[in-house]
C-alpha cells in the first residue's frame, strides 16, 4: 500500500511526428521566462573585486644591438640561431624552414638564404653588430658568413667552434664511391 501512495501518475508528452516541424514541437512545451540580462560594465566588475588585466610584453619586443650568430653547417643541412650576448634566442632559421628539401638543404645557396632570413629577424630587433660562431664541416660555412655581411650586419669576429676529439671515439669508415 505504501508503494501505491509514492507512485505518481506518468504523463507522456506527444512526440513530434516527422510531418510536423520541430519548431511546433518546441512551441508546445511550456516556455520558462528568460532572466533579464544585467548590464556589466568595467566599473561594476572592478567593484566586485576583479583585478585589472596586466599587459604582457610582446615576445618580439626585444631591442638588442649586438649578439652571436651560431651557424651549424653539417653535411646534410645548415641551421643558424642568433642570440644576444647572454644566450637568449632572438631568431633562428634552417634550410628546411626556408623551403628546401632533401639534398638541396646541404647546398651553399640554401645556407645563404638561411643567413638572410635569420639576419632579417635579428635586424628587426635592432641588431647591428654580430659575432659568428661556425660549427661543422658543411658547404654552407662561408656563404652563411658572407650573406650576414651582405645583409648589413657588422661582423666583429668569426670563430670556429667545431668540436675536435683528442682521439676519442673511433671515426666512421671511409666511403668507397
Amino acid at each position: 500500500m505504501a508503494e501505491e501512495k509514492d507512485k505518481k501518475p506518468i504523463t507522456k508528452e506527444p512526440k513530434a511526428s516527422a510531418k510536423e516541424p520541430k519548431a511546433k514541437a518546441a512551441a508546445t512545451a511550456p516556455a520558462a521566462p528568460a532572466p533579464a540580462p544585467a548590464e556589466t560594465t568595467a566599473e561594476s566588475l572592478l567593484d566586485e573585486g576583479a583585478k585589472p588585466v596586466k599587459v604582457a610584453k610582446i615576445k618580439g619586443a626585444k631591442n638588442v644591438h649586438n649578439g652571436i650568430a651560431h651557424v651549424v653547417a653539417s653535411f646534410n643541412n645548415t641551421s643558424m640561431t642568433i642570440t644576444d650576448m647572454q644566450g637568449n634566442v632572438i631568431g633562428w632559421s634552417s634550410a628546411g624552414k626556408v623551403g628546401f628539401k632533401g639534398s638541396r638543404k646541404s647546398t651553399a645557396y640554401a645556407a645563404q638564404l638561411v643567413a638572410q632570413d635569420c639576419g632579417r629577424q635579428a635586424m628587426s630587433h635592432g641588431m647591428k653588430e654580430i659575432e659568428v660562431h661556425v660549427k661543422g664541416p658543411g658547404s654552407g660555412r662561408e656563404s652563411a658568413v658572407r650573406a650576414l655581411q651582405a645583409i648589413g650586419l657588422e661582423i666583429t669576429s668569426i670563430k670556429d667552434v667545431t668540436p675536435i676529439p683528442h682521439n676519442g671515439c673511433r671515426a666512421p669508415k671511409k666511403r668507397r664511391v
